[in-house]
């Protein structure tokens, strides 16, 4: 399994962080592992999204994925693939999950990333440590972005 997590005190609420985060059009600003999208749907504190995955690293195109992301109103959200008969090749291939974590720290906001995938033992092999070597620096990446992101956000209003 490869796990990443990384943290980052970020300049606003964290309902502000959140709601970015589940705006799956304006986070792929900040996380190119967000390739195109089918369709985004929201419904409250749920929304599902069907797109062309970027894993770093690795070739594409890949196979298209659908996710869900749960929102867990002022705490964090929870993504995960949906099950099948979703996504064929990708429930075969591995598992997945992703979240945002945000604690109040004074006016600031903690934001713990985390994005895990267990590979299949017939892919292990050859993506696993493709992963362990790109991942994390992309995952820092991504974190940083979504900081200037909101942060920037924030000034402009």
């Amino acid at each position: 399994m490869v796990e990443v997590r990384t943290q980052k005190v970020m300049a606003c609420t964290p309902d502000e962080f959140l709601e970015f985060a589940m705006d799956i059009g304006r986070y792929a600003d900040v996380d190119d592992k967000l390739g195109p999208f089918d369709w985004v749907r929201r419904d409250g504190d749920h929304v599902r999204f069907k797109f062309r995955p970027t894993m770093p690293g690795l070739p594409g195109p890949a196979p298209k994925m659908v996710a869900q992301g749960v929102l867990t109103p002022g705490e964090r959200i929870d993504v995960s693939l949906l099950a099948l008969p979703q996504n064929k090749v990708w429930n075969r291939l591995m598992t997945f999950r992703a979240s945002f974590a945000c604690e109040r720290v004074g006016e600031n906001t903690l934001v713990t990333r985390t994005m895990a995938v267990q590979l299949n033992p017939a892919v292990r092999w050859l993506v696993e440590p493709i992963l362990r070597r790109t991942l994390p620096a992309n995952i820092e990446i991504e974190i940083e972005r979504a900081k200037a992101y909101v942060e920037d956000l924030g000034e402009r209003t």
